[in-house]
């Protein structure tokens, strides 16, 4: 039989016009791609049904086709999925790593003020934000039931001790041909741990980041996953949630990041980095081509 081609994707969410990071990532997986002699998909993260509009997802095929991008149709759109996420759930539920958790956010902010004024240091994910105190996970059940009759809305949250207690001396790591902020590379060892007890799915919206870009990685045969290094250290809690579900391991490259006049990492807001305001201005595909690679 022949070797099965190489899969990569680019995956944006409909929120908002992309930009010159956006145009980076989505060229750097195409030509990966082809160089490889692979195929190139387009998958549309439209999980938050609140923020995503059908004009961005026609400006997103625009702006891809105008750098000269071609993918395969038809087009994923998570929308139409909400099912596939729904079963990765109930089996994480079946492992007895789910928990509902009801804390808002002004609520675990208060928690924190509260345990750092008394002298204790709050544990803070990579991206600075302090982990859930998870006090729901020793809720009883009657306390449980009690919680969810309540009307209160509530998040999915996954017991990432009890998760990483299921693994038990199997080593968790992943196969890095880019680079982590510190220049980390070849294989990684994982640390899911540092971001506790992520949210996997709200009572807004069906399933998180997390867990909705492992499901459909697994659903779309993806090889390669070609992404911003702002997701170098979330990889960790993905090959976590594909150990438990018994995912395929795709190999993992993050890319520098374009950075705005202030030194921050693009976004949606920043339109003066668009890449339809660089179309709009004059500029050729290869002009913004050779601004990002």
């Amino acid at each position: 039989m022949p070797d099965t081609p190489p899969v990569f994707r680019f995956a944006p969410s409909p929120n908002g016009l992309l930009h010159l990071g956006h145009a980076l990532s989505a060229v750097l997986n195409h030509d990966m791609a082809k160089a490889a002699n692979g195929r190139f998909l387009l998958r549309i993260e439209d999980i938050d049904q609140t923020r995503c509009r059908p004009e961005f997802e026609a400006a997103i095929s625009r702006d891809l086709a105008w750098l000269g991008l071609d993918w395969e149709r038809p087009v994923r759109r998570q929308s139409d999925h909400f099912g596939a996420y729904a079963s990765a759930l109930e089996r994480l539920n079946e492992l007895g790593v789910v928990y509902p958790s009801i804390m808002t956010r002004g609520e675990i902010k208060a928690a924190v003020a509260e345990a750092e004024a008394g002298g204790r240091t709050w544990p803070r994910d990579p991206d600075g934000s302090p982990l859930y105190p998870g006090r729901e996970r020793t809720y009883s059940t009657g306390e449980r039931t009690a919680m969810l009759e309540s009307g209160r809305a509530y998040a999915l949250r996954l017991d990432m001790q009890k998760a990483i207690n299921l693994l038990g001396n199997a080593r968790l790591t992943w196969s890095e041909s880019g680079a982590g902020p510190a220049g980390e590379t070849g294989i990684i060892a994982a640390n899911p741990a540092a971001w506790g007890d992520v949210i996997l799915s709200r009572s807004d919206a069906p399933s998180s980041y997390h867990l909705s870009v492992v499901t459909d990685d697994a659903l779309q045969g993806i090889t390669h996953v070609v992404r911003g290094r702002d997701l170098y250290h979330a990889t960790s809690v993905h090959r976590l949630l594909q150990r438990l579900l018994d995912l395929p391991e795709p190999l993992y490259h993050h890319h520098r990041l374009i950075l705005g006049p202030d030194g921050r990492k693009l976004s949606k807001s920043n339109q003066d980095t668009g890449i339809a305001a660089f179309r709009a201005a004059g500029r050729t595909p290869e002009e913004v081509r050779a601004l990002v690679v």
